[in-house]
């Protein structure tokens, strides 16, 4: 068998960092509204949780963050004059709609694409769709840049197919990784893709949310599957317990969370919950055990899934055959929750350790260590096609973290989008970047100046 790993692709930080309290639907992210944010402490609480998944021994990738602001969109919106002229008089006119052409939330590099292995897929390519986000107005800026960043990243197109993101309206609401999780028994065999979604745009017999948004849309999903080429007994959708998304369970992956064949889930995770189970122990195609950890009302509450982002953890495997949960400081320091993962730990199932990390400034914007990364499962000859520049070494985790001790500010509030110079710095340092990972002229303004 050709062996395969999970590479994760963390997100960097961007320099404009900032809590704007845009996203309707993530509690932490409204109640964190208007705070100061520490963009440099940000990115180098993401680096040192890259690096530590490094020093594991598991393979770790780069994902760097959007230009913002997004000068473009605000022209387009009429502001007019040189790039401070259009700075300034947005700020003026519109604060709001300035802070979300700041916003830093493409951070969150599980939301940006759907990714597919090449086991799971009819003409066994890696497949990569960015997610068009188009729930809300700041995200729905993201999903062009993603396409040419994952183009930059995974640049062999013999190995690789990158497809445009789907429409941009609310029919074909897709949210990326986040409402994406693979199981299998190893990241070289076919696998089973789950698809979760909120709601269905054309079948109003299905349940919806009444409070929050549903921002995935099963006729979303439905088109990645046929986008993706995936085979029939490599896909089944899902639909997500309406009543928890009206909670704060804005995603998939803040109420469950899968890896190879462990699946960990709230018991209030999905819609007609035991039936759902039922159809992903059926359809699993693995010889292994599935483990289904399912996580009682009783013991973890879904108000202490959310504010500890229990289930936006990651879940990695080791080289000794057991996995490792990756979970924020938050997890510890609530009691339901540290005990039922201690309870978990003992267990027979295959997760027999856990790392706690401070991530604390993506915690309060609503995203934690799962929310960093996005997963894309490997083989070897595949793993070599990659863009090596992504790939996070000693070396380049010294490299990234001079750079943002260099570039970043150590605090933001929302009267410094009107200073120009943030604008100037954000892109210079981005420029930057660009040559230490070799991406090339991926940014609007690199565009601009071709």
């Amino acid at each position: 068998m050709n062996k395969a790993v999970e590479v994760n692709f963390d997100g960097l930080v961007g320099p404009t960092h900032n809590y704007a309290g845009l996203s309707y639907g993530n509690v932490a992210s409204l109640n964190n509204a208007a705070s100061y944010s520490n963009p440099k402490e940000a990115v180098l609480q993401g680096l040192a949780k890259m690096k530590a998944m490094h020093d594991l021994g598991l393979t770790q990738g780069v994902f760097a963050p959007h230009a913002r602001p997004d000068v473009n969109v605000l022209r387009r919106l009429g502001f007019g004059g040189s790039d401070s002229d259009v700075i300034g008089k947005a700020y003026k006119a519109d604060p709001i709609l300035l802070r979300a052409c700041y916003s830093a939330s493409a951070m969150w590099t599980a939301n940006a694409a759907t990714v597919s292995p090449s086991a799971d897929t009819l003409d066994g390519k890696v497949h990569f769709t960015a997610a068009n986000l188009n729930n809300k107005f700041h995200r729905s800026l993201e999903p062009e840049t993603t396409t040419r960043l994952l183009k930059a990243m995974f640049n062999d197109t013999k190995t690789f197919s990158h497809h445009t993101h789907l429409p941009d309206q609310g029919f074909f609401g897709d949210e990326g990784a986040a409402n994406h999780t693979r199981l299998t028994d190893n990241h070289a065999s076919t696998g089973l893709e789950m698809f979760v979604y909120g709601a269905s745009a054309f079948n109003s017999a299905l349940p919806k949310p009444k409070k929050f948004p549903a921002r995935q849309t099963l006729e979303a999903s439905q088109a990645i599957c046929r986008l993706h080429q995936l085979k029939p007994t490599s896909q089944i959708l899902l639909q997500q317990n309406p009543d928890v998304i009206d909670q704060g369970v804005f995603h998939n992956d803040v109420i469950a969370v899968g890896n190879a064949n462990v699946l960990m889930c709230h018991e209030q995770a999905f819609l007609n919950q035991s039936n759902a189970l039922q159809q992903i122990k059926n359809a699993y195609l693995g010889e292994l055990p599935l483990h289904i950890i399912e996580v009682p009302t009783a013991k973890v509450s879904i108000t202490d899934a959310v504010t500890s982002y229990l289930f936006n953890s990651q879940l990695v495997s080791l080289s000794n055959g057991k996995m490792l949960l990756v979970a924020p400081q938050e997890c510890q320091n609530n009691p339901a929750v540290n005990t039922f993962i201690n309870e978990m730990l003992s267990a027979d199932n295959p997760v027999n350790q856990v790392q706690f990390f401070d991530l604390k400034q993506s915690m309060q914007n609503g995203g934690g260590p799962a929310c960093l990364r996005l997963r894309v499962a490997l083989n070897q000859q595949e793993l070599a096609a990659v863009n090596p520049a992504v790939i996070l070494t000693d070396s380049k985790y010294q490299q990234l973290c001079n750079w943002a001790n260099e570039h970043y500010r150590d605090r933001l509030s929302s009267e410094d989008f009107a200073d120009p110079n943030l604008l100037l710095e954000s892109w210079h340092a981005l420029d930057e970047l660009t040559q230490i990972l070799e991406l090339g002229s991926v940014y609007p303004f690199q565009l601009e100046l071709q």
